[in-house]
């Protein structure tokens, strides 16, 4: 593996759209969101995976509420007024609902490390790595295994929805 795959070695400034889940501080690639809107009515779905939240209504297109507090399994007793990330992922609309949005930032990529082995695996597992920045750690979310989560039949390994 090179060393830009493993991200050990990454040298272009990169701007990340930035939000919390619990007290924790997440981002993606800006390219990769399409809007950030607050709490749309979510439809549920039955049979739906428990991180799975439900449908909500985009202006006529509908999209997949993926609930990454569910997902990473935090605990949801800080109760508050939803947010929402929107990805377009596989050719899919996908709703990240998170806790509170960020702002969009800029991090120089010489700074990007490995997710630490500290990091809760069930989280760690949908980390590409981390940022320092002004003393907190910025987790950089990797929308590709938020995809492989929500089609599991594509990853034969996949464990994740048979705990419940």
């Amino acid at each position: 593996m090179s060393p830009n795959e493993t991200g050990a070695a990454r040298s272009e400034n990169q701007l990340l759209t930035t939000f919390y889940v619990g007290d924790d501080f997440f981002g993606i690639e800006v390219m990769k969101v399409q809007e950030v809107t607050g709490a749309p009515k979510v439809i549920p779905v039955p049979l739906a995976p428990g991180f799975v939240s439900g449908l909500i209504n985009l202006r006529g297109q509908l999209a997949t509420a993926v609930g990454l507090r569910e997902l990473f399994g935090i605990s949801n007793a800080h109760e508050s007024e939803k947010m929402t990330v929107v990805c377009r992922m596989d050719g899919n609309l996908v709703s990240l609902v998170v806790d509170e949005i960020g702002d969009v930032v800029e991090v120089d990529g010489r700074g990007f490390e490995l997710p630490p082995d500290t990091m809760p695996v069930v989280v760690k597992r949908f980390v590409k790595g981390i940022y320092k920045l002004n003393g907190t750690l910025l987790s950089v979310l990797d929308l590709d295994k938020v995809s492989q989560e929500l089609s599991p039949q594509l990853d034969v390994n996949n464990s994740h929805n048979q705990i419940k």
